[in-house]
């Protein structure tokens, strides 16, 4: 389903009131109805529809009506798989079309800075590739229902501590490259008919005031052509929002801000015009949800159910699945009696606690999923999920535990995070599993050493028995079939594929924004720069507990020798035979990371910048072709302020994760052209390497060689006078120069460098 042809509303007769008043919330959840304008709903989601009774609350205390709560971001990611996330994107636009519902609030594509954020787990990855080709996939399903998507939470916003007020401080190239880029992409590729402001400041100024960032880069750079919205309560200042280019603050504030900004048009320092834009907005995305033709319901439960488990179990990452007995201990064998150990495992933890917080058609746990096909399987809860346990009973449950792990061939053993560790409105202490969780899998395996860790958990924990537990499996927040998904890949019905978007650490001090998280007196300073996620432990050779990229099969797969080459329209196209050489059918994620040996500016030793997801049959051979979009290739130029192709021999390295490279290829690059304008504060090497001045100024160190032989005479052997005299401003040259230089020389190398060429 498309969109019908919108007729935007004829708004010339309204008066200031009026188009102010549509630039507002009526309620919680919906817009004003003004004249011909109709009021149309927004909703929560990101990870299914949210649709709360009139006077609901946002945080998730408040009813909600019944729909499919698919996996949270944190674990759909994890599938790298387009075609199943738009799926998933259909099946949300489909079920906020039935509910009348104009505006799913989602998806969020929040870098993970720290795996301290406590709202992690609604979204996609530590890279900005994954995320922003996700998230377009998302907003693809979403919108072909006629729904307006909201790429959230614009921008920066990468925790939940003083996330009201404090200012993310970042550098421009970080900024672009990281924390902007994924939002680019869905924009660009996607155009989301809504893009939601987010609370917090950045560099000193609020998202929903900051004109660069709602006008100058989405609208003017990006060619944004909807609607902004702020998260909910994010305005400050309403005529300062909208002249920045906010065009809708929810939710209704009982007419405070519209009184504020016909207020300013009546005295002059708002102009009407702005005012209609935005007004004009709002009713553009009314007015094409009243002209677009609804999904008929009643809402097939069970299939959206289906493509719920399909999509959990495509999002499991088997981190680790070492031999036992001479065979790996996954998946799980019939003929061997199974321990199942720990309370999620009865009591799932499906979802994150806040705002996103689904109301489920229903709720599969995976004890049931297991017993359906292990009737016999023993259970023990291990630990309690209450936040104070009297330790007698923490013993006592323990004890049990062991007593049924003893017992058992295998024991399989579902910790992670109660929900109170991990929430919207306040990040994490540390990335630990509670205290008695890990004395409960270090006793069940020096019980039985055939033991399964399976993980629930919206955020990376540390895992101090991965040596000792020979399988982990990382479950994530599954949504209402996880229970189900889980027991299919525990038994081998589903051959897991989930790859991690995320790094696994060793401790909380190796990760990236340790020293700068979350900040203090109003203000987080990004000092890590670039360098987040895998390229900050990659560029520091940090061992970590899984890499960016892991994830295992109960299959093997072989790469071929790799290719790449570049597409007429500047792309590297990336080529790679992948064999499946096991016995299983099973999915394989091609991963293609570039590097720029000796590049100019400073990069992380490797990138991701495009993947592909191939399914293939025992034995099966395919070839596997990855884009690399040229632009993705770009970094951000500071002194130039745009985007800036760096020419050169770029090595290109597929593999299975970030630290799995299975093969290289080499491709030449053609660069594009920087000529910066000369100044008297340009350094001799930029001055050299100018097209125009450079040739010149050879020329005249040529007629001072006699200066520079003494020069360098004088110099340790070895030294360098090059090198020395590189970083020297030209404009100060001449005090080197014996009265050789003056400033009209300078001065005239200057105008002959800067004189427009062609």
């Amino acid at each position: 389903m498309t969109d019908t042809t919108t007729t935007t509303p004829d708004l010339s007769g309204l008066t200031v009131e009026q188009k102010a008043a549509l630039t507002s919330g009526e309620s919680f959840w919906r817009t004003k109805a003004v004249g011909d304008v109709p009021s149309v709903m927004l909703t929560d989601g990101p990870h299914g529809l949210r649709k709360q009774r009139e006077g609901g609350d946002h945080l998730g205390i408040g009813d909600s009506v019944p729909a499919t709560c698919f996996p949270p971001a944190v674990a759909l990611g994890s599938s790298w798989d387009v075609e199943l996330v738009e799926r998933v994107g259909t099946a949300l636009g489909v079920e906020s079309s039935i509910e009348d519902v104009a505006v799913i609030l989602g998806p969020g594509i929040n870098i993970k800075r720290s795996p301290l954020c406590g709202r992690n787990f609604e979204y996609l990855s530590e890279d900005p590739i994954v995320s922003g080709v996700l998230g377009a996939a998302l907003v693809r399903g979403i919108q072909s229902q006629g729904v307006g998507a909201s790429l959230k939470h614009f921008a920066a916003n990468n925790q939940e501590d003083d996330r009201m007020r404090s200012s993310s401080d970042v550098d421009p190239r970080p900024l672009r490259e990281i924390y902007l880029r994924g939002f680019q992409r869905v924009v660009e590729d996607a155009q989301p008919k809504t893009v939601m402001c987010s609370y917090n400041r950045i560099n000193g100024v609020f998202a929903s005031e900051n004109r660069w960032l709602l006008t100058d880069v989405l609208r003017g750079e990006w060619g944004f052509e909807g609607l902004v919205v702020s998260d909910w309560g994010a305005v400050n200042d309403r005529v300062a929002a909208l002249h920045a280019g906010l065009d809708l603050e929810m939710p209704g504030n009982g007419g405070q801000g519209d009184r504020a900004l016909v207020a300013a048009v009546g005295d002059g320092s708002l102009d009407e015009d702005e005012l209609d834009v935005s007004a004009a907005r709002v009713a553009r995305l009314a007015a094409g949800w009243a002209q677009t033709d609804r999904v008929e319901g009643p809402l097939d439960v069970e299939a959206h159910h289906a493509l719920a488990r399909e999509a959990a179990s495509r999002s499991i990452v088997l981190l680790k699945n070492d031999e036992v007995d001479g065979a790996p201990l996954l998946p799980l064998r019939d003929d061997r009696s199974l321990a199942v150990i720990g309370a999620f495992a009865e009591k799932p933890r499906y979802q994150g606690a806040g705002s996103s917080m689904i109301h489920p058609t229903r709720l599969d746990d995976a004890l049931t999923a297991i017993r359906a096909i292990a009737p016999q399987a023993a259970y023990a809860p291990g630990f309690s999920l209450a936040a104070d346990t009297e330790p007698a009973e923490t013993e006592r449950l323990r004890q049990e535990a062991v007593a049924a792990a003893a017992a058992a061939d295998v024991a399989v053993v579902f910790a992670g995070l109660p929900a109170r560790l991990e929430s919207e409105g306040y990040d994490r202490d540390d990335i630990e599993l509670p205290a008695d969780q890990l004395a409960l899998v270090e006793a069940v395996v020096a019980a039985n050493p055939r033991t399964v860790v399976v993980l629930s958990n919206g955020g990376v924990v540390r895992l101090p028995f991965a040596a000792s537990v020979p399988a982990i499996v990382e479950g994530w927040l599954l949504g209402q079939a996880g229970g189900t998904a889980t027991a299919d890949v525990l038994f081998g019905a589903v051959n897991p594929s989930g790859k991690l978007t995320e790094t696994v650490p060793l401790r909380i001090e190796d990760t990236p924004a340790f020293l700068n998280f979350p900040g203090e007196e109003g203000h987080v300073r990004y000092g890590e720069g670039i360098f987040v996620g895998y390229r900050w432990y990659d560029a520091r050779a940090l061992e970590v507990a899984y890499p960016f990229g892991h994830g295992l099969s109960y299959t093997t797969f072989a790469y071929g020798d790799a290719t790449a080459a570049i597409t007429a329209g500047g792309d590297i196209q990336v080529r790679v035979t992948v064999s499946n050489t096991g016995d299983r059918a099973g999915r394989e994620v091609v991963q293609a990371y570039t590097s720029l040996p000796g590049s100019g500016v400073q990069r992380a030793p490797r990138e991701l910048k495009g993947f592909a997801s191939v399914e293939l049959a025992p034995g099966e051979s395919r070839e596997v072709t990855v884009t690399i979009r040229r632009e993705d290739l770009a970094y951000w130029h500071v002194r130039a302020e745009r985007w800036v192709v760096e020419g050169g021999d770029y090595v290109v390295e597929v593999g299975a994760s970030s630290r799995d490279v299975r093969t290289t290829a080499t491709v030449a690059v053609t660069g594009d052209e920087v000529l910066l304008p000369l100044t008297r504060e340009s350094s001799l090497g930029e001055v050299l390497a100018h097209p125009v001045a450079g040739p010149l100024v050879q020329q005249a160190l040529a007629g001072m060689s006699d200066m520079m032989e003494g020069a360098s005479a004088i110099m340790p052997e070895g030294v360098s006078m090059e090198r020395m005299m590189a970083s020297f401003p030209i404009g100060r040259i001449g005090m080197m120069a014996g009265g050789q230089v003056t400033d009209e020389m300078i001065d005239g190398l200057l105008a002959a460098a800067n004189a427009p060429r062609g």
